[in-house]
């Protein structure tokens, strides 16, 4: 598959701001305003919400890549429930009034956490009802010093774009995409890297260890700047799907098991290049790292963090990043915190809502109060 030149290091001042192409679609070209707007923490916004309720999910869960024979055509299947639950979605913001920005493949993305590694060479991984996940070819640093970073065109990760084509031909050319679920360098890396051997690298081999998290930086780069050359530089993040006018977004999980001495000497400088390159990033962490806080202010022009509700102190959260960035934290809450309204959050703290129904009339009636409690 040819994806054409990537991009030059001295073009990327086009990932990094302008006004997102319009969809024709005068609603939805109002709600990805009201995100841009939302993102800027020097103007006044009101707060966004978004509202569940099961009609939005579908009947069936999206059909998972298998490998082995399979019934029928797996990429048809797929591509058919994510035409179908993007209508779905677009036909609801007609009457639904809330913040969501319907994308082809909303709701769910279309990969696991294994893409990268899978295009340095890891096994994967796969079941039918169940994302596909990545298992470690590296267990010492002198097998890390013999990994090469691949060519991009030789790499599976062109699969992604051959599916993506496929899916965005059916919308004309103009649907919106969800970034694919992406890991940060380091969090990719140790994927790839045994964890049991790769945590003590980071005191007795730190060099093996920086090589390896420079390689997959630089193809996911590479990555990043064929996908937005090819469906433009806004985009849903992978998760929770909130939208981005451009940036890039990822998770960050393995900062929860590590100490602050080593974010900051193994995490922030990739997570800054990323974010430089791009303009902007957004972060999703699932790990319980309460003590990396501090290390995420850190990050240049973050606009959005989501953080894992389980967690102790989460709600402290609110407070101390209001003047940082956007916050998404309650993104399976089922609304426990709408018992009341959203007084008891800090004020200046910049949020989204994110409310479940159960009906048409339920959701309904959430769009009206939350509208209202938003501030809008």
């Amino acid at each position: 598959m040819g994806l054409g030149a990537l991009m030059p290091e001295a073009a990327m001042g086009r990932f990094t701001g302008g006004e997102a192409a319009r969809s024709g679609d005068a609603r939805i070209d109002a709600k990805r305003a009201k995100w841009a707007r939302f993102y800027d923490m020097a103007s006044p916004s009101p707060n966004l919400y978004i509202i569940h309720y099961k009609e939005h999910e579908g009947a069936e869960s999206v059909p998972m890549p298998v490998s082995g024979p399979m019934e029928g055509d797996p990429d048809k299947k797929r591509l058919e429930w994510f035409w179908s639950n993007y209508n779905r979605h677009l036909e609801n913001s007609a009457w639904l009034k809330d913040d969501r920005v319907p994308a082809l493949n909303g709701m769910y993305c279309f990969t696991g956490t294994e893409i990268f590694a899978e295009a340095f060479g890891c096994k994967v991984q796969r079941y039918d009802r169940q994302a596909p996940f990545a298992l470690p070819m590296v267990s010492r640093a002198s097998e890390a010093a013999k990994v090469r970073k691949p060519d991009l065109e030789r790499t599976s990760l062109c699969k992604l774009f051959e599916f993506v084509d496929k899916l965005r031909a059916m919308s004309g050319g103009v649907g919106l995409v969800k970034l694919p679920d992406i890991q940060s360098p380091m969090d990719i890396v140790a994927l790839i890297w045994d964890k049991n051997d790769l945590y003590m690298a980071l005191y007795d081999e730190p060099e093996a260890v920086r090589e390896l998290a420079s390689m997959v930086k630089t193809l996911m780069a590479e990555f990043l700047d064929a996908w937005f050359t090819r469906y433009g530089t806004d985009f849903l993040a992978h998760f929770p799907d909130y939208y981005m006018p451009y940036g890039v977004t990822l998770s960050e999980d393995e900062i929860g098991a590590v100490g602050r001495d080593h974010y900051g000497e193994f995490f922030l400088g990739e997570l800054n290049d990323l974010s430089d390159r791009y303009g902007a990033m957004g972060i999703h962490c699932c790990a319980h790292a309460r003590h990396q806080w501090g290390g995420l202010r850190e990050v240049r022009n973050l606009r959005l963090l989501n953080l894992d509700p389980g967690q102790a102190n989460l709600w402290d959260a609110y407070d101390f990043f209001k003047d940082r960035c956007a916050q998404w934290h309650a993104w399976y809450d089922r609304g426990r915190h709408l018992s009341h309204d959203l007084g008891w959050l800090p004020g200046g703290a910049r949020f989204i809502v994110d409310a479940h129904a159960e009906t048409k009339d339920e959701a309904l009636r959430l769009s009206e109060r939350l509208y209202a409690e938003c501030g809008n």
